[in-house]
């Protein structure tokens, strides 16, 4: 993957991305209530997007602080609305943790908890990102991270087929997007071999039921698409998401209802005390 002949901007969309609000926001509530809850945490909540789910976690778990962070100034420009009462949000890249650079200026941890909800799956090898991760946490501190595992999905593949095709593959600088999540079992051995006498490691399928399978491209285009139209200028970005509908619906047919499987990791883990 080529990634340093284009430059990306920042493609999210917060609008776009609330349209399938209730079916994205499931597997935050499900990850949720997989935290051990101790009374005055300090945590993060590592992409925290809009800022509406980082408020709930803080009010749920009665943290003493809460710190949402996320590299999008216009889902941070959301954010905004749900700060203050001990949760505030800073615009940093958590894909430097274990770096020289500090998360965000006058950010740092330790953590009792470090949290992320669909975000870690942006960041390379997660055989390197999950310990660099975990050196958040203070002492008997607990990780606790949701990441899609839906890479194999037509909805997925053909996306990275497209961005093989021309015009797209030069303008993209080569650049075609993958995901660092690891199979269940993986991240079982990578805790344990951290120090994590008992992690807890969840695969499940959400099944969203869609108007058509055309609402597919309407909910990629809020996530995984962002990535080429931060790559692409505006009319190229149209004629990608152009071709994508068509060659994602000559796969998937036109189907009304549709049920777009998607499979996601959940895990939580505590280090020693």
């Amino acid at each position: 993957m080529n990634t340093g002949e284009v430059s990306a901007r920042d493609a999210w969309d917060p609008v776009q991305y609330a349209r399938f609000r209730n079916e994205r926001t499931q597997p935050f509530h499900d990850l949720l209530a997989m935290v051990e809850r101790r009374p005055g945490m300090r945590a993060i909540d590592l992409g925290c997007g809009t800022g509406e789910l980082t408020r709930h976690l803080h009010e749920t778990l009665g943290c003493a602080e809460t710190v949402g962070l996320d590299r999008s100034p216009a889902m941070l420009a959301r954010a905004a609305a749900f700060a203050g009462n001990g949760v505030r949000f800073v615009q940093g890249d958590f894909g430097d943790v274990g770096d020289a650079r500090p998360l965000a200026p006058g950010l740092a941890g330790p953590f009792d908890l470090v949290f992320s909800n669909a975000a870690l799956h942006w960041h390379g090898d997660h055989h390197d990102v999950i310990p660099r991760v975990a050196s958040l946490l203070a002492p008997g501190g607990q990780l606790v991270v949701q990441v899609p595992m839906n890479g194999d999905h037509a909805s997925h593949v053909v996306a990275a087929s497209v961005a093989r095709e021309e015009p797209f593959a030069s303008a993209l600088g080569g650049h075609v997007r993958t995901f660092g999540t690891l199979a269940p079992e993986a991240y079982a051995e990578l805790l344990w071999g951290l120090g994590v006498a008992e992690p807890r490691v969840l695969a499940r399928i959400y099944g969203h039921v869609l108007a058509t399978s055309a609402d597919v491209v309407e909910w990629v285009r809020g996530t995984l698409l962002t990535d080429y139209e931060a790559r692409l200028s505006p009319d190229l970005f149209g004629a990608f998401v152009a071709r994508y509908r068509e060659a994602l619906l000559a796969v998937l047919g036109d189907r009304a209802p549709y049920f777009y499987a998607f499979k996601r990791v959940l895990f939580q883990a505590r280090w020693p005390a």
